[in-house]
């Protein structure tokens, strides 16, 4: 394998590996960013482990993540009862980050992401169906529902939205209506059962990670690497699909095949966060956007960076919400209103420009 330094038109330097007929291109600014990302989300992560009723030092807390040798009350509480907490907002994190990259690049918005278009509240109102009609509390089970009530509002927006072609801001506009109606489905299903019951769908509703063991983080790290490594492969094809689809299928790309494989991989990430913690909003909305305005590229889908900037959010957000004892949905929805309050503030500017 060869390296090979280049310097691209726009100034930036990147380095191009190539072994026989398979190349990889690297960027200098996104590894930096990569690298930051990480260094930072580790620093928090850190934090986090030490926040609660029994507060640890961050050298308490290395101490126990790296020597088996430690106090064993410093690793119950760090490795047994928050370390998965942690682990799942990364997780978590990296999922909804780069579900947001995804569907703003099928809409070529920035609007576009889960959120919005209703796939996130068909994801909440599947697995509140499972939660509250059916009575089951599984992860298997919620899953099911969640990826089912993801798909079906996916296709059902998809069908809405479709006349002639599917133009993305009509895309958004049918998935803020039909988020909206899934919404209130959900909360007549609430009004309808037990106030034990409602209030159970209500705690899992508002987005949590607390009260989730490495029980559930196996199953949920079984179904997220292979996401991951399909949204990786989709990336390139999407990213020529934003130039448009005479010039994507030139290339060489298979233009329905493509979107039906990235909208399949955004649903099921998706589901796979809803089926875990609940809806946890605005994280897929923020995360794609934050990280392209880091590395300065182009194009919405860039999936390193992106997962990175979901994962460090979210574990922020994660830290705040232990530290103010609130679920972190709601943490993630209040900065979440500032920030779309904003984009769409640019986004009319632009447009009057």
């Amino acid at each position: 394998m060869t390296s090979l330094p280049r310097v691209s038109g726009t100034g930036r330097r990147r380095s191009v590996w190539a072994s026989g007929r398979f190349s990889v291109r690297v960027d200098h600014r996104s590894v930096v960013v990569c690298a930051l990302l990480a260094a930072v989300t580790s620093a928090v992560g850190v934090l986090a482990l030490g926040t609660g009723s029994i507060a640890l030092t961050p050298a308490q807390v290395v101490h126990a993540l790296v020597d088996p040798a430690a106090a064993p009350a410093d690793r119950l509480v760090v490795v047994d009862w928050r370390l998965p907490r942690l682990l799942f907002g990364l997780l978590c994190g990296a999922a909804l980050g780069v579900s947001g990259a995804i569907f703003q690049s099928l809409t070529r918005n920035p609007l576009g992401s889960p959120d919005v278009i209703g796939f996130s509240a068909g994801s909440h109102t599947g697995a509140s169906v499972v939660l509250l009609a059916l009575g089951s509390t599984g992860y298997l089970a919620l899953a099911s529902g969640a990826l089912i009530g993801g798909a079906l509002s996916a296709l059902l927006v998809y069908l809405l939205a479709y006349r002639k072609g599917l133009h993305p801001f009509r895309l958004i506009i049918v998935g803020i209506a039909v988020g909206a109606f899934l919404s209130s489905l959900t909360s007549t299903m609430m009004l309808s059962v037990s106030p034990q019951q409602a209030m159970l769908a209500a705690t899992w509703g508002a987005g949590s990670l607390s009260d989730l063991g490495f029980s559930q983080l196996k199953p949920a790290f079984v179904v997220f690497v292979p996401l991951m490594l399909c949204a990786v492969l989709v990336a390139r094809p999407l990213g020529q699909l934003e130039m448009g689809d005479d010039t994507a299928v030139a290339l060489g790309v298979d233009a329905r095949r493509t979107r039906l494989t990235a909208t399949v991989v955004g649903v099921a990430l998706t589901a796979l966060v809803t089926a875990c913690a609940g809806p946890i909003a605005f994280v897929a909305l923020a995360a794609p956007q934050i990280a392209q305005r880091l590395t300065r590229t182009a194009g919405s889908l860039r999936v390193v960076p992106t997962a990175l900037t979901g994962a460090a959010v979210l574990v922020a957000s994660d830290h705040v919400a232990q530290r103010v004892n609130l679920p972190v949905g709601v943490v993630t929805v209040s900065v979440g209103g500032v920030y779309l309050a904003w984009l769409l503030a640019r986004q009319y500017a632009s447009r009057r420009s």
